[in-house]
């Protein structure tokens, strides 16, 4: 698998939706400070055909307990019934995308790959790629495709950890963990969101910023091989497990390491939020 099976570049896309079957487009914009940002900003201007994902209502399920964290998962029947109303069945190609860095369309892209869809890709760079592509954009709703027939969908328990298990994990030295927030929070020095500073005792330090160049894409493949092999050391792909502070963000890690055919690494779902919530143990550096 390479770098095309899970980005598409801009150009790429403007060719993909002038062809005879082009992809469904989710928007999945937000801003964790203000939750009917991401709506706003997509009725004022979006990749035309675009459907807006919001990240509290489709992307997680805010019923579950804190133990969850901030954006636990989605129940995978809600999921299913989001998936059906957007058109979107297996054989549907999906392209995700945010204003640029790609932590919220990550969020989809694992959403969707976790339960076994395959056609899903991130918009490299996003919607800033896209315009400096000289893509366009329209504005206000956009029409709602057929509804697809209502497919199960689940969320494999292999594919993300609770904290009773990362716990488990860790202390049995049997998974790495990284952590995707930005240094400062990791290091305690700062904490804009959660209840306490800090990182889960034992995380590495890995800001999901790190995964992008200049441009705001993606660095090539052998350039985050080589990053995740130094973290990961003598652990194997699947024993690396990501979170970030409420497991949304934790999910451009994970992308980073498909990319760079580090196939199989975990979500701790919880994340920060969720550890912090059952009393966890923080540790400072």
């Amino acid at each position: 698998m390479g770098r095309e099976d899970f980005l598409i570049s801009a150009s790429d896309l403007q060719a993909r939706l002038a062809g005879d079957h082009p992809p469904r487009l989710i928007d999945c914009r937000s801003d964790l400070f203000d939750p009917q940002a991401g709506e706003r900003l997509w009725q004022a201007a979006h990749i035309p055909t675009a459907l807006h994902a919001d990240l509290n209502r489709d992307l997680s399920d805010m019923s579950q307990p804190a133990a969850l964290g901030r954006h636990p998962l989605p129940q995978p029947a809600r999921f299913a019934r989001r998936l059906a109303a957007w058109g979107i069945t297996d054989q549907v190609e999906v392209i995700a995308y945010d204003q640029g860095p790609g932590a919220l369309a990550a969020r989809l892209w694992w959403l969707l790959r976790s339960a076994g869809h395959r056609r899903v890709r991130v918009l490299d760079g996003g919607l800033n790629a896209w315009q400096r592509a000289g893509g366009a954009l329209e504005s206000g709703s956009t029409a709602a495709p057929a509804s697809a027939q209502l497919t199960e969908w689940e969320l494999p328990r292999q594919r993300w950890l609770d904290n009773r298990q990362l716990k488990r994990a860790l202390d049995a030295d049997s998974a790495v963990l990284i952590d995707a927030r930005e240094a400062a929070r990791y290091r305690g020095e700062v904490e804009p969101i959660d209840s306490a500073a800090g990182h889960i005792p034992g995380a590495l330090s890995r800001p999901f910023s790190e995964n992008l160049g200049s441009d705001g894409c993606f660095r090539s493949a052998e350039d985050l091989r080589m990053d995740f092999d130094r973290l990961r050391g003598s652990f194997a792909p699947k024993q690396v497990v990501h979170q970030c502070g409420s497991g949304v963000t934790a999910c451009h890690n994970l992308l980073a390491m498909e990319i760079a055919g580090l196939h199989g690494s975990r979500l701790h779902a919880p994340s920060w939020s969720g550890w912090l919530a059952e009393g966890g143990e923080v540790a400072k550096s």
